[in-house]
């Protein structure tokens, strides 16, 4: 929690003002910052300065694992986290590839589970990656991207959060997660419990020990509209100790995760927090 702290406090301090031209809004902005959990301590990196909807975060997760690529299979997880981008950005509302309402195109968990060769045929990366860990193989290349330059237009969004690389160091995986722009007031609070997320059901389906998830973000920034909340409410509040996070130890597969698992499946012991903080969520 500290570290997420500190970095809303580098970004009041240090920040430089930025013009984002999809929102039209102003970013206070710097650049590189990186963070780490402890996975295997079972130090879950929950906001506790304000009241944080981890749910929703998980959910999201669960629909990337599973390939969706429709803001309606996001809601029935759990998450509406998808309807702004899929039905009110306005470029993809123009976009002759749309399909139609609650569409996102090919973004995040459709390039994980089928990037698409010239050919034609599709990479499953995720099941590759599984495969291997499974069998105690790491090939310096267990790698899980998001960010295929060759199909952008194809999607509602560009990924935020890119690329995910595996490790297996002994007997202990490890879990490198790069994001090329973080809103932190509200998607650093989403993206820090998916990397942490991430690296425990992959542990646990590869039947091998978590260790530390690392998470490096190149552009971290602040809106506008939200720098004052941050600034004069959340900074200003004392952060309780983190929760922990309890996985349905029955999830055995990824073959489950794609089938039965739901977020009755992850539970949150041990959560304090202050009052939420409505920040304004720019599309």
């Amino acid at each position: 929690m500290q570290q997420y702290l500190s970095l809303c406090q580098r970004i009041v301090a240090e920040g430089t003002w930025v013009e984002n031209q999809r929102t039209g809004k102003r970013c206070l902005t710097v650049i590189n910052a990186e963070l780490k959990y402890d996975v295997a301590a079972n130090r879950f990196p929950l906001v506790t300065t304000r009241k944080s909807y981890w749910k929703a975060a998980i959910a999201e997760l669960l629909g990337y694992l599973r390939g969706y690529d429709n803001a309606a299979d996001f809601r029935a997880l759990g998450t509406r986290t998808w309807d702004a981008n899929a039905n009110q950005n306005d470029s993809w509302l123009k976009n002759p590839v749309r399909k139609g309402e609650d569409d996102m195109g090919r973004v995040y968990g459709v390039q994980g589970r089928r990037w698409q060769k010239p050919d034609g045929s599709t990479i499953d990366q995720l099941t590759k990656i599984v495969t291997n860990l499974k069998q105690g193989l790491d090939d310096r290349g267990e790698i899980l991207s998001f960010y295929n330059p060759g199909e952008f237009e194809l999607g509602c969004l560009r990924p935020c959060m890119h690329t995910h690389n595996f490790s297996l160091l002994d007997d202990t995986l490890y879990l490198t997660s790069y994001q090329r722009s973080c809103d932190v007031p509200l998607g650093l609070n989403f993206n820090q419990l998916q990397v942490f997320t991430l690296l425990a059901i992959m542990a646990q389906i590869t039947g091998i020990r978590p260790g530390m998830a690392y998470h490096k973000i190149v552009n971290a920034h602040i809106y506008e509209d939200q720098l004052e909340l941050m600034r004069d409410i959340q900074l200003k509040r004392k952060p309780f100790d983190p929760p922990q996070l309890h996985i349905n130890p029955k999830i055995k597969s990824l073959q489950d995760i794609e089938t039965w698992v739901t977020l009755d499946d992850f539970r949150v012991k041990g959560y304090r927090h202050h009052d939420p903080i409505a920040y304004p969520f720019s599309v």
